[in-house]
């Protein structure tokens, strides 16, 4: 694990102590360990799937104790599957909402950009990728304190402007979030390519 963030990390506008843990500490670990720090929650699920769905408690919602992000998944009729897809959603929420603002001024690209960054300022990483949601975490870093502006925290980053827009084009759900923070600043949406 990594060191405690300083007293400028945000949990989307949640203030976030020195003491508290940030995105690194979290998205480095195993399935087992993040879920040790998760309150898990059953419930029933509505909707469509037959009558087993309607009579178990088969949906899942994970709350992360130190980050109070939360994540919830109910697709499936199996309780296990539920699990495995919320600890999904809950990486991704972390990258997306933790926050551990950089000192532009002082900044080179964080090791986790370096990961995935081609030496022409590519971005090569697919959603699969266990370096995906590190990098997005920390091209989220650059944004917010960039205020949302892409060109810039492209430059920081020392990515292309259309490399970092494909980058988040490729998960729908940090598009949605880099487009909701962008229109938070009064900035329009981004454009997919």
């Amino acid at each position: 694990m990594t060191g405690y963030g300083s007293a400028l990390s945000t949990c989307y506008g949640h203030a976030v102590t020195a003491e508290q843990p940030i995105w690194r500490d979290f998205l480095t670990l195993d399935d087992a360990a993040l879920l040790a720090q998760c309150d898990f929650d059953r419930f029933r699920a509505s909707g469509p799937g037959g009558q087993k769905r309607n009579v178990t408690d088969s949906a899942v919602r994970l709350r992360h104790r130190p980050s109070g992000v939360s994540a919830e998944a109910n697709e499936s009729r199996s309780q296990h599957e539920n699990r495995a897809r919320a600890l999904r959603r809950l990486r991704r929420a972390i990258a997306v909402q933790v926050r551990a603002p950089p000192d532009l001024d002082r900044y080179s690209p964080a090791p986790e950009i370096e990961a995935v960054r081609t030496r022409d300022g590519r971005v090569s990483v697919g959603t699969r990728d266990a370096r995906f949601l590190p990098a997005i975490a920390a091209l989220f870093d650059v944004l917010e304190v960039a205020e949302w502006r892409v060109s810039d925290a492209a430059r920081a980053a020392g990515v292309s402007t259309a490399a970092l827009g494909r980058l988040l084009a490729q998960d729908a759900a940090v598009w949605r979030a880099a487009n909701e923070r962008r229109r938070a600043h009064g900035l329009s949406a981004l454009r997919a390519r």
